[in-house]
């Protein structure tokens, strides 16, 4: 079963604030992680370890579509443990004067053989962590 994981938060700031949030490689080691050859580019590939020094996953990424302060998509994959891609869509629609942001992380089930530390609870876990907490905390101080 092929069902995306998907996570919502309203942000209490205006969009152009989340956008740069999510495509400012300076902003996004804030609150997201250090990827120091984002460049928000279609077709760019991006690199980045999990915090804490430990580099114990390499993440890397391809944009695969911008829809500048709309919708910024990208592929998300562990390319020491599969040749196995994931789709990571971050959309953002105004309201008022806040923003709704809407993750969704697609074919999760590519990662299910790599073990537990792949598992759909712990993206889960994660990514609201991640935009519920990390995300909202860092624009809404």
């Amino acid at each position: 079963m092929n069902t995306p994981i998907t996570v919502q938060y309203k942000i209490n700031v205006p969009i152009d604030k989340v956008w740069k949030a999510l495509t400012d490689k300076n902003e996004m080691k804030s609150w997201y992680f250090d990827i120091q050859d984002f460049e928000l580019e279609t077709g760019d590939i991006f690199n980045f370890y999990e915090p804490g020094g430990e580099n114990k996953y390499h993440h890397q990424g391809e944009i695969l579509e911008i829809i500048p302060h709309q919708k910024l998509k990208h592929s998300w994959s562990y390319p020491d443990f599969s040749d196995l891609k994931t789709i990571v869509t971050w959309e953002l629609q105004p309201v008022d004067d806040a923003t709704l942001v809407i993750l969704t992380h697609e074919n999760i089930e590519n990662f299910k053989e790599l073990g537990e530390g792949f598992s759909r609870e712990n993206f889960t876990g994660g990514w609201n962590s991640i935009v519920g907490q990390s995300l909202k905390e860092y624009l809404e101080k």
